[in-house]
């Protein structure tokens, strides 16, 4: 049996051999050049990975290099274009495609003025980036704080470009800068980031804490002098100039009327390439409101039945019963992060039964910094690094608690931990692929998409056993469904900020605040909302089509290490693995198939 199943291996190594090894050798160092420029041109990406050429520095936002990014991108690109793909392995095949379509979406992408100058929403930008830095660093040596503190010092230029690009924004006919209504309270975020003592600032806890093993009295002492140096003198004026900035000069200007994305100077077609980018498909704005309006119906009959199950007359009194009743909500904060944290171990007890590989790095879950809880999302995910020495953090926000039901707690922690983004994030930093994919390569149709197909996942793991949970997931399938509506709506119909709350009260469980908190997150950053649903369709009808297949012989943990061994990839790019894994798949089956008949037919001789 070995035998014949290695011979159908050897006879598909055979068929997916290059013909010539010209086209590989051009292939693999041209991906090895964009991996150079992507880790020379992001340096926390590089220190991520224990490259060090980073050290002590930040990116470059000027609008010099946004421009400098383009070009690189477009010879990249050209250069791509000339490799015959076709004459590649399989598995450069996919690199290949993989990275075409990172180039095609970058140089696009930096066409459009909006790009290049509507460069933070709502939920933030450069300067809520660069707060985390404390926890994307690591501390383990003198050469770990010389970093540190150099990247404090680098943050007013990076401010500075930043300021520039955003005045640039304001000086249009039609300025491109976001609606009024959804950036309200922005400023009160950024000034949480400014102290009087420097020690209640983040950027002092690396500080705060014990003397590394590896550094000297006097150098520990010399490091927390500079460090309060850069602090004091760079950091806090940097953000002070910012929040300046954006309460002179910034809000004054901000956009009245109507909310979209269509209401700037060429809006409909930069809309247009932010619907193709993020699904990674070519469906136009109305084909996807049309598949949300679909889904919407769906989702609504499933939620009317599970309502019937509760007891209750409609839809509607189950969810208000959900929305008002005390005993699904926590008034403690400690206790509600503690009871998010005791049900994410229990979900982790169901991995090795949904999965034959297991990423290292572990995750912990979290409260989102108190500077950025205030009209946030409910939960998100930051990812970690073995090389850094950082778990990733499963954040939940623990302001407004009254808003937060327990019921949909199940659901948002199978998304945001595992088997969602920290298990399929995780992983793909540890895969045996190319470190450009492994660590510089993201495709939200895929990340999110399998986000959402995870939620899924909780019925198999029996996380919805009362009527409230499972309203709960259905209400958050019906989030990313009203999505595909609202979004499109905002962007390419004209709708008002009210008509998106309007239909998202309608058809969620959701709480009131934390559906005023995603529209604002829709119109300030378009087309985002849109990947988490076409993904998770996509993924559910690759898991359908290899179950009809192959009926007996389907392994679920098979598939689903298959859909995740590649990384983030386009849907088109995984819908080709897939099927190449189900062909491989009933080949194998057939091949048993053949030596169990020979093996039985040679017991009955006998």
């Amino acid at each position: 049996m070995r035998s014949m199943i290695a011979a159908f291996a050897l006879a598909a190594t055979c068929l997916s051999a290059p013909a010539y090894a010209g086209p590989v050798e051009d292939y693999e160092e041209l991906r090895e050049e964009v991996w150079q420029a992507t880790l020379d041109a992001d340096p926390l990406l590089a220190t991520s990975i224990g490259d060090r050429r980073g050290d002590g520095k930040l990116g470059d936002l000027s609008i010099v290099e946004v421009s400098r990014s383009q070009t690189r991108s477009n010879e990249f690109l050209k250069r791509l274009n000339v490799i015959d793909a076709d004459r590649l392995p399989v598995d450069l095949q996919v690199d290949y495609a993989v990275l075409k379509r990172s180039m095609e979406n970058a140089v696009t992408r930096l066409g459009f003025s909006q790009a290049r100058y509507m460069i933070f929403t709502n939920r933030g930008g450069w300067f809520t980036n660069f707060a985390s830095l404390p926890n994307r660093s690591p501390f383990f040596s003198m050469a770990d704080y010389e970093s540190y503190i150099g990247r404090l010092r680098g943050y007013a230029q990076v401010n500075a470009d930043g300021i520039e690009r955003s005045r640039v924004a304001l000086d249009w006919v039609r300025p491109l800068v976001q609606p009024c209504e959804p950036m309200e309270g922005l400023e009160s975020r950024i000034a949480s980031q400014i102290v009087d003592d420097y020690t209640s600032s983040p950027f002092w806890r690396p500080f705060s804490g014990d003397r590394p093993a590896s550094v000297t009295d006097a150098q520990w002492q010399d490091l927390k002098s500079r460090g309060r140096e850069a602090i004091e003198q760079v950091v806090l004026p940097a953000y002070r100039e910012f929040l300046t900035f954006y309460t002179e000069e910034y809000a004054p200007n901000c956009r009245t009327g109507t909310p979209g994305i269509l209401a700037t100077q060429n809006g409909k077609s930069y809309y247009d390439h932010l619907v193709k980018s993020f699904t990674t498909t070519n469906m136009t704005a109305d084909e996807v409101h049309n598949l949300g309006l679909s889904e919407v119906a769906r989702i609504r009959a499933e939620m009317v039945e599970v309502a019937a199950s509760a007891g209750y007359d409609t839809r509607e009194a189950f969810i208000e019963h959900l929305r008002t009743d005390p005993q699904y909500y926590m008034t403690d904060a400690d206790e509600y992060l503690e009871y998010t944290q005791a049900l994410a171990k229990h979900i982790d007890g169901f991995m090795p039964k949904l999965f034959g590989r297991l990423p290292r790095n572990p995750y912990t879950v979290s409260p989102i910094p108190a500077a950025q809880a205030p009209g946030n999302t409910t939960a998100y995910y930051e990812p970690g690094s073995l090389k850094t020495g950082q778990a990733g953090i499963y954040r939940l926000n623990t302001t407004e608690l009254d808003q937060r039901p327990l019921w949909e707690l199940p659901a948002l922690g199978v998304h945001e931990a595992v088997p969602g983004h920290h298990h399929q994030i995780s992983l793909q930093q540890e895969l045996d692929i190319h470190p450009l994919r492994a660590n510089g390569t993201y495709f939200t149709a895929f990340v999110e998409g399998w986000g959402l197909y995870s939620e899924r996942l909780g019925i198999e793991m029996g996380l919805y056993d009362t009527p409230a949970k499972e309203m709960g997931r259905l209400s958050y399938e019906m989030w990313r469904a009203t999505r595909l509506v609202v979004d499109t709506g905002i962007h390419s119909k004209g709708w008002s900020k009210q008509q998106a709350v309007d239909y998202m009260l309608d058809n969620t469980a959701l709480s009131p605040a934390n559906i005023d908190a995603e529209v604002n997150r829709y119109i300030t950053w378009p087309g985002q909302a849109l990947a988490y649903k076409v993904g998770e369709l996509k993924i559910r009808e690759l898991r359908k089509r290899a179950e009809g297949r192959l009926g007996a012989n389907f392994d679920l943990r098979a598939f689903h290490d298959t859909v995740l061994e590649n990384g983030s990839v386009p849907l088109d790019v995984l819908e080709e693995h897939v099927d190449r894994w189900i062909v491989g798949a009933m080949m194998v089956a057939d091949a048993t198939a053949v030596v169990q008949d020979a093996a039985d037919a040679a017991a009955a001789q006998n």
